[in-house]
């Protein structure tokens, strides 16, 4: 059996594979995830006692997770031929690795960050379906491969966390300008693309493979004539039939419709220079010399329409003081004020733990639903315009929301700016985790026992 792959999104240590984070959005995250959550179950392997590898704070790195993370670093160097450090080397960075991935798990924890029991089944559902298989499959593949299903459960929790953090800590406060966007969207504007279709028509003036220097000047000099001709407004289709050596001349040249990954490679940077309408230049290449017609260019996907919803939300987290019961039973008060007559956005400055919103009454503004968290999205959705839910956990913590409308709009060009923008941010973010690690790392107590 082919070796179970984790959620593609979930983030791997360094010494495992280099750190990506995306989405936003959608936006923005790291390939593979799985090596960690396939930690052996030690129980099984006899080992008689454990020893702590380093204390972090307060909590400790065991001897066993780094022998069991040793293990699997080394399993997967021999598969892929790659060569390893010296194991007194590597085995110091395996460590290093666990201890930073041990402070920002008790970072989450201080903060109450944490996953629900539905975000992660969904994550295991994904897991299971890109390895052809069920849900109620998993365990038993797993214990095939050696693997412990609760352990991997919980480490797949833990890399869902970790995912949570950083994309608060880090790619939340990655800021990135309009003038970035600009220059970004310029620069693929220049570049062939498979969003944008061109219609071509196109004329060959061929040169012999062993031409003289007689021949090369005259097919030169008729590919000028030509141009010139089209370029001053005479048919490009009569043109094309009396003098391209095309097969496609008969056709007028035409050529079709083409993605922008599809324009031949020695044309597309004169093609992408053209406005419709307008005529290169001859383009020299092995065949003879090109001229290109742009007669037009559309958006191969179309407008893109989206549904938007405006929510506010009043958020709460559970901490030393508070358990989730608690919590729960507040927002219900503070809904039953809302329902008496209360003002919503007064509550939520006063009550919010959300610092993004609280300051605005915990208005998000307008929103496409699939940027919330899937269980935050699902209560959504449930709601009509004006209701206000009952209180529900996420992985933030535990919310209520209202609906203050929901509408439908044209994003294409506002898709393609948070894309950009998205692309930029995830450009930015494999600089900025290291730093904001770095920062942890400064801040931690570390005492190393091995």
């Amino acid at each position: 059996m082919e070796k179970l792959t984790g959620p593609s999104w979930a983030p791997t240590p360094r010494s495992r594979q280099p750190l990506r984070l995306l989405a936003l959005l959608a936006l923005l995250v790291g390939a593979g995830g799985a090596a960690h959550a396939q930690t052996r179950d030690l129980a099984t392997q006899g080992v008689p006692l454990d020893r702590v590898a380093a204390v972090v704070n307060d909590g400790v790195v065991l001897m066993s997770e780094v022998d069991a993370e040793l293990a699997l670093v080394t399993d997967r160097a021999k598969s892929e031929q790659a060569e390893l450090p010296p194991e007194n080397v590597l085995r110091h960075q395996v460590l290093d690795e666990l201890i930073l991935e041990e402070i920002e798990m008790q970072e989450a924890d201080r903060d109450g960050l944490k996953v629900p029991d539905e975000a992660l089944n969904d994550a295991l559902q994904e897991i299971a379906q890109r390895n052809h298989m069920t849900l109620s499959q998993l365990p038993d593949a797993l214990a095939q491969q050696g693997t412990d299903y609760t352990s991997y459960r919980d480490s797949i929790r833990r890399q869902l966390t970790l995912t949570l953090l950083r994309r608060r800590d880090v790619l939340q406060h990655i800021g990135v300008s309009s003038r970035e966007i600009d220059l970004y969207l310029a620069h693929e504007a220049q570049h062939p693309s498979d969003a944008i279709e061109y219609n071509l028509a196109h004329i060959l003036i061929s040169v012999p493979e062993d031409a003289t220097p007689d021949q090369l000047q005259q097919a030169e000099q008729r590919a000028r004539d030509v141009y010139q001709r089209a370029k001053s407004g005479e048919d490009f289709t009569k043109l094309a039939i009396a003098y391209s050596n095309s097969e496609t001349a008969l056709q007028g040249g035409a050529l079709g419709w083409r993605k922008g990954t599809e324009l031949p490679t020695f044309l597309s940077a004169a093609i992408l220079s053209l406005k419709p309408g307008e005529v290169s230049e001859p383009v020299r290449a092995p065949n003879g010399y090109n001229i290109v017609k742009l007669i037009g260019t559309r958006d191969s996907g179309g407008k893109v329409v989206i549904d938007q919803v405006h929510i506010r939300r009043i958020l709460m987290r559970t901490n030393d003081l508070q358990d989730d019961a608690t919590v729960k039973q507040k927002l219900e008060g503070i809904r039953e004020q809302i329902l008496h007559g209360q003002d919503f956005g007064a509550l939520a400055q006063v009550n919010s733990q959300d610092p993004g919103s609280a300051g605005s009454g915990g208005d998000l503004g307008w929103e496409s639903p699939e940027v919330f968290p899937p269980e935050f999205e699902k209560k959504v959705e449930t709601l009509k315009v004006g209701e206000i839910s009952e209180p529900f956990e996420s992985q933030y913590g535990w919310d209520i929301v209202q609906v203050l409308g929901r509408r439908r709009v044209d994003s294409t060009d506002e898709l393609k700016r948070e894309h950009a923008a998205d692309a930029i941010r995830a450009s930015k973010a494999d600089e900025q985790t290291e730093l904001w690690q770095q920062r942890l790392r400064d801040e931690a107590y570390v005492e190393y026992k091995m």
